[in-house]
């Protein structure tokens, strides 16, 4: 997997990142430029999404996206290095996170904290072998039902990490049971490690709570301006919090004509940090 001085590795979540399918809406140009820069041999794409492979593919096709070089799917809990249309599953990431769940499946997860009120567990394909997913009510009393999951795991010597975050178009919460060594942020640190490249020419893309780790992070970020408010607020707190307020970066839009949602978001905050990167696009008109 040979690697350049100049490569630049964009790691993009998908839904109401790059893919338009939240409420604002997409600037005519925005997919086609992103296309544009995806396509440069100095450019590296990995989705970085909560769907799995066989929903990423679905997704390319629909929207009319790359084919990226890598998927961190499943929310960081499983990555593929992805040649023409084949998706290599990289076993070692398997490995390294599989400690976390002492050797227990979603099953043995799910019976610990089945009773929990609000949980609903999602479709049998949003499962992971290392996510167990539910929905929740929108006003789920999140920091208590959180603190409970958190302390019954413990008691079973489970390590997991909890993420939770609301799908606005479906009013409905979101929540993912990872092995405590799995987050996008870590998947995307183990993934920087393997292809040799600095930190600091990766830009990582987001808008929604289960992006917040990797959004406020040692990594350059970008918030797309169609992130909802309270997702804003977080991000910027955490980051502060951190000392890592100037890794953040939130889309305002007023960019090169466009709105700064979803894909014009990511061109805007990859230009933030890499200014050399908009002469790959900017002639591009969709």
């Amino acid at each position: 997997m040979p690697v350049f001085d100049s490569t630049m590795l964009i790691c993009t979540d998908l839904d109401r990142t790059l893919l338009p399918n939240g409420f604002q809406p997409e600037s005519a140009s925005a997919r086609p430029r992103f296309r544009a820069l995806a396509a440069h041999p100095d450019v590296r794409v990995a989705y970085v999404t909560g769907r799995h492979h066989a929903l990423v593919d679905q997704a390319i096709a629909e929207f009319d996206i790359p084919v990226p070089d890598f998927l961190i799917g499943d929310v960081g809990t499983s990555i593929y290095h992805v040649e023409g249309r084949a998706w290599q599953p990289q076993q070692a990431w398997q490995d390294v996170i599989a400690a976390s769940w002492g050797g227990r499946d979603g099953a043995a997860l799910h019976a610990i904290i089945a009773d929990i009120d609000g949980l609903l567990e999602q479709e049998p394909s949003k499962q992971g072998p290392f996510k167990l997913s539910y929905y929740t009510p929108e006003d789920w009393e999140r920091p208590a039902r959180l603190a409970e999951i958190d302390a019954r795991f413990r008691q079973a010597g489970i390590a997991a990490n909890l993420f939770w975050s609301l799908d606005e178009h479906a009013g409905t919460g979101l929540l993912d049971v990872l092995p405590a060594a799995a987050s996008k942020l870590s998947a995307v640190q183990w993934l920087i490690g393997q292809m040799g490249l600095a930190a600091e020419r990766t830009v990582c893309a987001g808008d929604s709570g289960n992006d917040l780790e990797m959004l406020t992070g040692p990594i350059n970020a970008v918030l797309v301006a169609n992130a909802a408010p309270d997702v804003r607020a977080e991000a910027a707190s955490l980051a502060e919090a951190a000392g890592l307020a100037d890794r953040l970066y939130v889309a305002t839009g007023d960019f090169h004509g466009m709105n700064g949602c979803y894909a014009a978001g990511i061109l805007e905050g990859v230009a933030h940090y890499l200014p050399q990167s908009v002469g790959l696009w900017e002639d591009i008109r969709a």
